[in-house]
């Protein structure tokens, strides 16, 4: 097994989300990720970056129904097939990363065809379980069970509740479920028992392939760097499982809400409206809930990019009912004692701050003080009159991007009108020395010739691919989180080139040298 790769070192990797990958029904699954390892390997890079791999409650996998649950989209059907669990009779046609490529291979997912096709087949290898599983496969369960207990029994009860209560929010369910009132909740697991049980069984599936794609990962020596959004989904069995820990009023509805006061993205913020966490609380626990969240994190990846990193120095609260974020206003976060709990609790976990946006002397000193590595954007680095921006202040102890998940493209940034748009690409071509015509690869190589440490690309700008390939816009409340990989995208002359530049530039994984800390 070759070396896990560390922060500190100077290496290299990929932004590609799971649901992104090619094959699958609707959307990639965990059948395609050994695929993208050998890519990522046959590329020498050394990070695999992802977003957040919770059950998301619509198609964003920020607004999860638990934090702690896995994606249960995720699950490889062929691999059920394989264990036994569905009819070998329904295998799927092979759609695979490094396969031949076909036109008729959808660019989007499709979140509907997803849930018709994937969940009939989850509930049939439940039933297959039920009837035909061996001790052996029972113990597993058992067993995962147990080591568990924090969160799967509420998560468990959570979904066959919301699916008694056909989808609504918890807050309008019955009073005595909303308030969780112990024989209430009793009489709903005796009721429920096997629906929470299927719930329990996804789970367990989704962790053995999720621990098979790591091993695998790891053999290759690929680490896994995850995505902790700072804030949780209201309809969550988080927030229902703990209110005390949110500012809730007394019907369990939100009374002030996060987002991000007016920034690069939107004129009038970002309204995010999840509940806002009451720190005076979590620290009476010893911040025990955050804790429980990073251990358990933790045995999934191997770092973590905390998102929104500076809503623990200082957050944006907004009251809930607002039209847009710029009513709100900052309050103090939990810092450095949030910090002391979590590395006194699980050590000197490997952690990326996401300190983008209104960074502040509190941030930069926070960030600091815990020796995290920030973030950079090469798309950010152009702007007209900040010099203090450019590639070349690029510190070591971060991680650069030409641009993130929020980001247009590297072409579709490069080549969108206006007059702000021109005047950054004559800082470019001269900066650069390009005329823009392959911007994609020569953002590329900016960010893996800089300091930084630890240099991700996304997908897309491997390939070059335009706006229509954005994952995301914030504020946008259609079109994101939907675009797909196509077979064969991702092989030959893709790897070779990413390789050829990482090697340059000292980042290949057989070439990992300690870097000097800043």
């Amino acid at each position: 097994m070759e070396p896990r790769p560390s922060l500190s070192q100077r290496a290299s990797g990929v932004l590609l989300h799971p649901t992104s990958l090619p094959g699958g029904p609707g959307v990639g699954d965990l059948g395609g990720a050994k695929e993208i390892v050998e890519f990522l390997a046959a590329a020498a890079q050394s990070w695999w970056q992802m977003l957040p791999i919770g059950p998301p409650r619509n198609a964003s996998p920020y607004k999860a129904l638990s934090v702690f649950a896995g994606d249960g989209r995720l699950v490889s059907l062929e691999d059920l097939r394989v264990r036994g669990l569905l009819p070998r009779t329904r295998a799927l046609r092979s759609t695979r990363v490094g396969a031949r490529r076909t036109t008729e291979a959808p660019r989007r997912a499709d979140f509907a065809q997803a849930r018709r096709e994937r969940e009939p087949r989850l509930r049939e290898a439940f039933a297959t379980f039920r009837s035909d599983a061996g001790a052996r496969e029972r113990r597993a369960l058992e067993r995962f069970a147990r080591a568990n207990a924090t969160w799967l029994p509420d998560y468990a009860l959570f979904q066959a509740l919301r699916r008694e209560q056909r989808g609504r929010p918890w807050t309008e369910w019955p009073s005595d479920l909303r308030k969780r009132r112990p024989a209430a909740l009793a009489a709903a697991r005796r009721r429920l028992a096997d629906e929470i049980a299927y719930h329990e069984l996804v789970q367990w599936i989704f962790d053995e392939q999720w621990s098979a794609v790591r091993a695998h990962a790891a053999r290759r020596g690929i680490a896994l760097l995850g995505d902790v959004p700072i804030y949780v989904d209201h309809d969550s069995a988080d927030v229902w499982s703990h209110p005390e820990l949110f500012w809730l009023d007394r019907s369990g509805r939100s009374s002030q809400v996060a987002g991000v006061p007016p920034d690069y993205f939107s004129a009038t913020g970002q309204l995010w409206g999840n509940p806002l966490y009451r720190w005076d609380a979590l620290a009476q626990t010893g911040f025990r809930w955050w804790i429980d969240r990073l251990r358990y994190a933790l045995r999934r990846f191997d770092a973590l990019r905390l998102d929104h990193f500076i809503g623990f120095a200082r957050y944006w609260a907004i009251p809930a009912g607002a039209a847009d974020a710029r009513s709100g206003r900052y309050r103090r976060g939990p810092r450095d004692a949030l910090f002391r709990a979590l590395f006194g609790a699980l050590g000197r976990v490997e952690l990326v701050a996401e300190d983008l946006g209104s960074v502040t002397r509190e941030v930069i000193e926070l960030r600091d003080r815990l020796g995290l590595p920030g973030m950079r954007v090469l798309q950010f680095a152009f702007l007209p009159g900040e010099e203090g921006s450019r590639p070349w202040t690029i510190p070591e102890r971060c991680v650069v991007y030409p641009g993130t998940h929020d980001n247009d493209t590297a072409a579709g940034w490069f080549h969108r009108r206006g007059r702000t748009a021109q005047r950054e690409r004559e800082l470019v071509r001269s900066y650069l020395g390009t005329d823009g015509r392959e911007i994609h690869w020569d953002l590329i190589r900016t960010a893996l010739a800089s300091p930084a440490n630890v240099a991700i690309v996304a997908a897309q700008d491997l390939l070059g691919l335009g706006s229509e390939s954005r994952l995301n816009t914030p504020g946008a409340a259609r079109g994101n989180w939907a675009w797909r990989l196509r077979p064969g995208e991702l092989a030959g002359g893709v790897a070779r080139r990413l390789r050829t530049l990482t090697e340059t530039y000292g980042r290949a994984k057989a070439k990992v040298n300690s870097a000097r800390r800043r």
